[in-house]
């Protein structure tokens, strides 16, 4: 990994934390999801579970650390791994499509993390069904995120780099 990925990684972190605590007061919307899939997009699988792991332990640090918090990992891990791959295989992709990753990912991110309830209850399906119209406002603010975060990104990994995935294959 070179210094401007590091740096990349870095300054993708920073936004996604504090987007995160800015939003703290809407229930479930945040860009941290977002920001992780144009990751993944754009950077790769690695980077975008690095930036999950980055995320996640350095905006709990702010907002309060538990249980919940390797659920997290695992969720935004998943949904890095998910978007890297894509972006891996498919070079060109609308932006339509990313934002419906992006809702999808929402539920994606809900359900993962309803598996904390049945790690320490036994219960899945009351605790998750519960939780889908914050898995709604999850979805819906993703959308919105991605919309707005995704052509900013894009234009700034192209304007540092001379195609939009030459960044991936330098070392």
């Amino acid at each position: 990994m070179n210094t401007y990925k590091l740096t990349l990684l870095a300054l993708l972190a920073t936004l996604a934390i504090v987007g995160r605590y800015v939003f703290q007061f809407l229930p479930n919307i945040q860009p941290v999801t977002a920001i992780i899939i144009i990751c993944g997009f754009l950077l790769g699988p690695i980077e975008a579970v690095i930036l999950a792991l980055l995320v996640t332990f350095l905006s709990n640090m702010l907002m309060g650390m538990g249980v919940w918090t390797v659920w997290q990992v695992v969720a935004w891990g998943l949904i890095g791994l998910i978007s890297g791959l894509l972006g891996r295989f498919q070079r060109h992709i609308s932006a339509m499509k990313l934002v419906i990753l992006a809702v999808f990912s929402g539920y994606l991110y809900g359900f993962v993390i309803s598996l904390t309830t049945y790690q320490i209850t036994g219960k899945f399906w009351p605790y998750y069904l519960a939780g889908l119209p914050f898995d709604t406002s999850h979805a819906i603010g993703n959308a919105i995120f991605m919309v707005i975060f995704y052509p900013i990104i894009l234009h700034l990994v192209k304007k540092y780099s001379k195609n939009r995935f030459s960044i991936r294959n330098t070392n």
